[in-house]
């Protein structure tokens, strides 16, 4: 076992850097995973561009990654049920089950959450984008070896997804929009058909994510950059029944607002700009539009495994671009370009 492993490493905006860190004796009850796979968050992205991303300012050196997968390297406890060698998806989560929200079944919210590559708190949670790296056997997985390591990473993003559209209540038979075409919109778009959702439109301003939103089964895909009329005679028609604001722009905001029938629902799952956005409240109120936040998952995170280990989700079709692990900034950057890239993912030394 090697005594270092390198990370892309944060100092700042524009600023990642491979650093090697120091491997110390595995801490009793911790699993050292070799990464397998990393995909490439918006936040990962907001951080990276901005050195911060929302509220969140990166204020030390903050390894990013959170969309994780890899090989278990070491165990500090016999006792587990995994096994060195095996494949695993990482929850980035780790939830102290005991606070009021943890109790109430809504561990997204939990108060002592430690959830990795974050500067919510400080010091910063550290994230996985690292040779090695070490995590709880909770947030273990288990998948099959034929489950590609890029796949199982992506079990992150498809639990957002799964939270989100279980945020909007009842699916059967509705009528569905989404707004931002990258990788949560894809993944909310196959979650809502999941749940019996009976049509699904995707809302964006870039040709690629629409295309593969088309390849991957939306009814109808409306690129705003080139046909805004087509957006404006769904609201005339008086909306749709739920709305799905994941572009995180504000201009995104508004048209899902404008586009969500009257006594329909809006749930905002893009991170938006931080400070204040202007929101038509008026609009919320004399059309009764309920209004819901959807932010990160909880339990829903092992059932995106099942989904993604039993094919019934398909996430590689969004996969535009692996690149090694130390090539981490020119993978950001390819990232950060809409016209090339959906989704990139890094791969790991093994």
């Amino acid at each position: 076992m090697t005594s270092v492993s390198r990370g892309a490493t944060l100092f700042g905006a524009e600023d990642l850097r491979l650093v090697e860190h120091p491997l110390g004796p595995l801490a009793p009850g911790m699993v050292r995973i070799r990464l397998g796979a990393g995909g490439i968050c918006g936040s990962d992205m907001h951080y990276f561009q901005h050195g911060r991303n929302g509220a969140f300012q990166v204020t030390a050196p903050l390894v990013l990654g959170h969309e994780l997968a890899g090989e278990v390297a070491e165990i500090a406890d016999a006792a587990s049920v995994l096994h060195v060698g095996g494949r695993v998806a990482i929850n980035p989560s780790r939830w102290c089950g005991t606070c009021a929200y943890c109790m109430q079944g809504r561990e997204n919210l939990c108060v002592n959450i430690y959830f990795m590559g974050s500067a919510s708190r400080t010091p910063h949670m550290q994230g996985g984008f690292s040779e090695y790296f070490d995590v709880t056997p909770e947030q273990c997985v288990r998948v099959a070896d034929d489950v590609p390591f890029a796949a199982a990473a992506l079990a992150e993003p498809l639990a957002v997804a799964l939270h989100a559209v279980a945020s909007a209540g009842e699916m059967h038979d509705r009528d569905v929009a989404i707004f931002g075409g990258g990788p949560i919109g894809l993944l909310i778009m196959q979650a809502a058909r999941l749940a019996g959702a009976s049509s699904v439109t995707v809302v964006d301003i870039a040709s690629k994510p629409l295309t593969i939103a088309a390849a991957l089964g939306a009814d109808r895909v409306i690129d705003m950059a080139t046909d805004p009329e087509a957006l404006r005679s769904i609201q005339l028609e008086g909306g749709l029944d739920a709305v799905f604001e994941a572009s995180g722009a504000t201009g995104g905001l508004s048209g899902a607002l404008a586009t969500v029938r009257r006594g329909g629902t809006l749930v905002q799952v893009g991170n938006l700009p931080a400070g204040e956005v202007p929101v038509a409240f008026n609009t919320i109120m004399a059309r009764e539009i309920t209004v819901r936040g959807a932010f990160r998952f909880g339990k829903e995170y092992y059932r995106a495994v099942e989904l993604i280990a039993s094919k019934q989700v398909d996430v590689l079709r969004m996969v535009t671009a692996q690149l090694p692990l130390s090539q981490a900034p020119q993978a950001l950057r390819l990232a950060l370009d809409r016209s090339q890239s959906v989704k990139v993912v890094l791969t790991g030394p093994g």
